[in-house]
């Protein structure tokens, strides 16, 4: 099996260089790589498609800066709806598979319960209106695919929340981080992994193709995200000099952005877990796998 893989030095596409590589001969780029991986080049991105010729195209590349995306509207949309589009019209045109990441984000936030796949949507940002237009192309496509719509993704390598808050628990004695957002903290490496799991099973069986929620078990808000982050790592590191003595929770509102964040991320697992026969574990297994880590 041949595997083209998109976008491999973000936080999703370096986990997938890992659970990839066992399903075939792997070709790995990023914007800057030669044969095309840039989004932003659609017409160079399908000739790179026609020369390899790749069984499956997996798409982990995309405008991701929320708050730009709000002043960055024709970029958003070229990389989170027109590039996907052209790649799912090469994938229809070849017979390859295509796999893409989607967002809590196409939705409204509103509500207490889980979104399922197939609950009305409702961006309330640019970046969420384009993503949601990029899954919309490939569904229309016609093209054997699985979309995973994702959410509070991090990763151990680059930047993410808990490293903020592991440095601002050490600078400041207290902090105050948003409480009335809810969703569940999903790492990178699950997400590599059940994608890799899914293409195995997808090829076996093509009704699979559709659309899933993919996020690890469970759910909080930020603020219990951040309280955990601290407690698990004064318990591992109690050594280190841990300055915070309160974690005040604060509505959204106390933090002002560009783009409106859903209040309810929450995403209904259940369609993904049944069609792959999977167990998606608790979003706390993830985040002290990534402390003991990063500490």
């Amino acid at each position: 099996m041949k595997i083209l893989l998109l976008g491999k030095n973000g936080q999703v596409g370096w986990e997938l260089q890992r659970s990839l590589s066992v399903l075939g001969e792997l070709t790995a780029l990023d914007r800057h790589s030669v044969p095309c991986g840039d989004l932003s080049q659609a017409e160079r991105l399908l000739e790179t498609v026609r020369a390899l010729r790749p069984d499956v195209i997996v798409n982990a590349a995309a405008h991701t800066a929320v708050d730009k995306a709000e002043s960055e509207v024709d970029l958003a949309r070229t990389l989170n709806a027109t590039a996907p589009a052209a790649l799912a019209q090469a994938a229809a045109q070849t017979g390859a598979w295509l796999v893409h990441y989607s967002t809590d984000y196409v939705f409204d936030g509103s509500g207490q319960q889980p979104w399922r796949e197939d609950a009305a949507t409702g961006p309330l940002s640019v970046y969420g209106q384009t993503k949601l237009e990029g899954e919309q192309a490939i569904a229309a496509s016609g093209c054997k695919h699985l979309i995973f719509r994702t959410s509070w993704v991090y990763a151990a390598r680059g930047g993410n929340f808990a490293k903020t808050m592991l440095r601002l628990a050490q600078e400041r004695e207290r902090l105050t981080v948003i409480d009335d957002q809810r969703g569940a903290p999903t790492g990178a490496d699950l997400i590599a992994d059940v994608t890799a799991h899914a293409i195995r099973a997808a090829l076996q069986r093509p009704e699979l193709s559709g659309l899933y929620h993919l996020v690890a078990g469970g759910e909080t808000t930020w603020h219990g995200y951040a309280s955990h982050v601290i407690a698990r790592a004064r318990e591992m590191r109690p050594e280190l000099a841990w300055k915070v003595g309160e974690i005040a929770p604060v509505p959204t509102s106390a933090f002002p952005t560009p783009a409106r964040r859903p209040l309810n991320s929450r995403l209904d697992t259940r369609k993904l877990q049944q069609a792959f026969g999977l167990a998606l574990p608790h979003w706390q297994h993830g985040v002290d796998r990534l402390l003991t880590e990063i500490l």
